[in-house]
């Protein structure tokens, strides 16, 4: 969250902002009437128009991790969420990809929501950083999607 200067809680930031409008026009179009195949196919445009304006770096990431990410689990429905590119399965987001430039990060990231059975002992990653997408970092991407599918 936003701080000042002096450290002091300033409120969001200016793109916490724009994620919150983001995502509260995703639930009103999600809302909208229409059939299940509809939704479907204008959920994974929407998809790939949010990769597609990715700066190149985080674009060819996000690229790379939504081809993994639907061949690894075609029950998960992409969809974007707070402006980001998400895969949820009945209904609730259980990954995502978050662009470095998405809130100015160092680095993009794989996170995984609540609903991901990565469970693993008392404590577990639930969120990856990414600077690139190797062959050895698609197999760690598709091995974890298909855990925290169950």
């Amino acid at each position: 969250m936003g701080k000042s200067e002096t450290g002091a809680y300033a409120g969001f930031s200016d793109e916490e902002r724009a994620a919150m409008k983001e995502h509260a026009r995703e639930q009103k179009k999600a809302a909208r009437r229409g059939t299940r195949a509809d939704k479907a196919a204008e959920a994974l445009r929407d998809v790939l128009a949010k990769i597609a304006e990715m700066e190149d770096s985080d674009r060819v990431m996000a690229e790379r991790v939504h081809a993994v990410v639907t061949a690894t689990a075609p029950e998960l429905a992409p969809r974007t969420w707070y402006g980001m590119p998400a895969y949820a399965l009945d209904g609730k987001v259980l990954c995502f990809f978050q662009s470095a430039g998405k809130f100015n990060a160092r680095y993009a990231t794989l996170g995984f929501s609540d609903q991901a059975k990565l469970d693993e002992g008392t404590m577990w990653p639930a969120a990856f950083a990414l600077t690139g997408v190797t062959d050895e970092v698609e197999a760690r991407i598709a091995a974890l999607v298909k855990q925290a599918v169950g």
